[in-house]
């Protein structure tokens, strides 16, 4: 701890002295490991306690199936609390079956949102098949767990109960986002709440929400039960409308915490992921428009990494899928977000300058997708599980281990059978960083090559766009109010590639105040403007 709070001080006081660029002198290196009858699991919670893992919820088949009738089937549920400990190679476990009917439900689900917070781990919603309502939902409970207390337990095979208590509050049924926390504050950020079947044509087996935003509330954990308060709720339709990504814990500049909130899907306009991510820290959001992320588009295994010599901060996205990854040493767009086994870095210098690398290293096969990274506890790391690398560091550290996931055989097996043709993983994968750089890492251009202006501003009679695009496509504009709520949208055929009178909004029926005009390229691009009407 002392030594994260003399880092923090150094970034204080010294980050202006470095110079530009993003130097990372390390390669990543790879050993796969197994544990005799470890289950393969994918979107589950995770907490570590001395070495050993706590493994709460997940799936036990692949990849959803596409019909509403196979989809999320109940049997599949991982129905055991795991103990796992991959020095000795041993795991143990425990049914969730004894516990209270609606912990036991929930503690079954699929992409809940969880932190572990010393030794609590918190898990909100989760979505799967709740035999009290007779229909898949999205769980309404905020659940805490004993860490310690609960793996002791399992490993003497002694009652559980008592380490687990539990919350009912619609508040918290969201599944697919987020859970971080800064300060005292615990940060709930993305997600959505999906009641029913799933299926991929829209029809009526379900009711999906998007929490299209931030839920921020604190955690009083002393008592019987849990209770939160001093609860509030950052709204944006545009840049918030975002589930199955990464929330990677960040040290920005003047050593301020917060998460980057990594791509994710899916944009409001079109059926594809976001490509640029969003800042977030105490003090508010901010998307970082100018930066597209290529390489890492659903939630996989990542770890955040700061560098105390050189000042900055570091993501590695391990396998997952992706819209963009080499395919033969080229650059390929694959629309239907193919599983890749792509390792790729994106590094944040001290002047808050973005850069994504694609490494020489892979994934041993199609791996990655919805598992998860648990840090090697024994380095120096912060609360939030930013590990932190210091110039006295050995030549080769263990990062930590990659378990879980899934696992397919291909990158693009999206047929109906789909948990056929994929399966959970069990794999266990050792990540090491050795002092090397490596000559084969590629810089990816995640510049944003379109201009937008809007004029005038204040604007009172007519609202346009003066631009500049790489070449025609659509343009589509959001305009939303100070809230965050989209109060109109517009789709735009570009035929050339500048114009300076693109008129966008008659906005005589708005009332005066501050609004955001958002637009996003091809897709690709996007761009955000704060627009005053009077």
């Amino acid at each position: 701890m002392k030594q994260l709070f003399a880092i923090l001080l150094f970034l204080l006081t010294g980050f202006e002295t470095f110079a530009q660029g993003i130097p990372f002198g390390y390669s990543v290196q790879l050993k796969q490991k197994s544990i005799p009858g470890l289950p393969g699991l994918h979107s589950f919670a995770v907490a570590q306690w001395q070495g050993k893992w706590l493994v709460v919820g997940g799936r036990r088949d692949g990849l959803h199936a596409r019909q509403p009738n196979s989809s999320f089937p109940a049997a599949s549920n991982n129905t055991d609390i795991l103990v796992v400990d991959v020095a000795q190679q041993q795991f143990w476990s425990v049914s969730v079956n004894a516990l209270p009917v609606s912990i036991r439900e929930q503690l079954q689900s699929t992409n809940m949102n969880f932190y572990q917070d010393h030794d609590t781990l918190v898990l909100i919603g989760g979505y799967g098949y709740s035999n009290t309502q007779q229909d898949h939902i999205t769980f309404p409970n905020l659940t805490t767990i004993h860490v310690s207390g609960l793996i002791q337990a399992i490993i003497n095979a002694a009652p559980i109960t008592s380490f687990i208590k539990q919350i009912y509050d619609p508040y918290f049924a969201v599944n697919g986002g987020q859970l971080g926390k800064i300060g005292n504050y615990f940060y709930l950020v993305g997600g959505h709440r999906f009641d029913g079947r799933y299926n991929p044509m829209g029809n009526p087996t379900y009711v999906q929400t998007y929490v299209s935003g931030i839920k921020k509330f604190q955690l009083n954990n002393a008592g019987v039960i849990p209770t939160y308060f001093n609860s509030s709720f950052i709204s944006d339709q545009v840049h918030l409308h975002r589930r199955d990504y990464n929330l990677v814990p960040q040290l920005y500049a003047n050593g301020v915490e917060g998460y980057m909130l990594s791509s994710g899907v899916f944009q409001p306009a079109v059926n594809l992921p976001y490509l640029y991510p969003v800042d977030i820290t105490a003090g508010g959001y901010t998307p970082q428009v100018t930066f597209n992320q290529y390489l890492s588009n659903y939630h996989s295994a990542k770890v955040a990494i700061f560098d105390s010599v050189n000042l900055s901060m570091h993501a590695l996205f391990f396998g997952g899928m992706s819209q963009y990854s080499y395919v033969n040493n080229t650059f390929v767009q694959d629309n239907t977000v193919p599983f890749v086994k792509t390792i790729s870095r994106v590094s944040r210098d001290v002047n808050a300058q973005l850069e994504e690398h694609v490494l020489d290293a892979e994934m041993p096969d199609f791996l990655g997708a919805s598992a998860e990274f648990m840090i090697n506890m024994n380095l120096p790391h912060t609360a939030s599980e930013i590990i932190i690398l210091q110039s006295n560091q050995p030549d080769s550290i263990l990062l930590g281990h990659i378990y879980g996931g899934i696992y397919s055989p291909t990158s693009s097996p999206f047929t109906n059978n789909t948990t056929h043709l994929t399966s959970a993983s069990s794999s266990i994968v050792e990540v090491w960083l050795k002092k090397q750089i490596s000559t084969h890492v590629k810089k990816i251009d995640g510049k944003n090559p379109v201009n937008i202006q809007v004029y005038p501003n204040p604007a009172n009679k007519v609202l346009s766009l003066r631009y500049s695009v790489p070449y025609p496509g659509k343009l589509t504009v959001f305009v939303s109010n100070s809230n965050g709520h989209i109060l109109h949208r517009s789709d735009v055929v570009l035929k050339e590639i500048t114009s300076t009178a693109l008129e966008i909004l008659n906005p005589i029926d708005l009332p005066p105040g501050l609004y955001l005009v958002n637009t996003v390229f091809d897709g690709k691009f996007a761009s955000s403007s704060k627009v005053l009407i009077q």
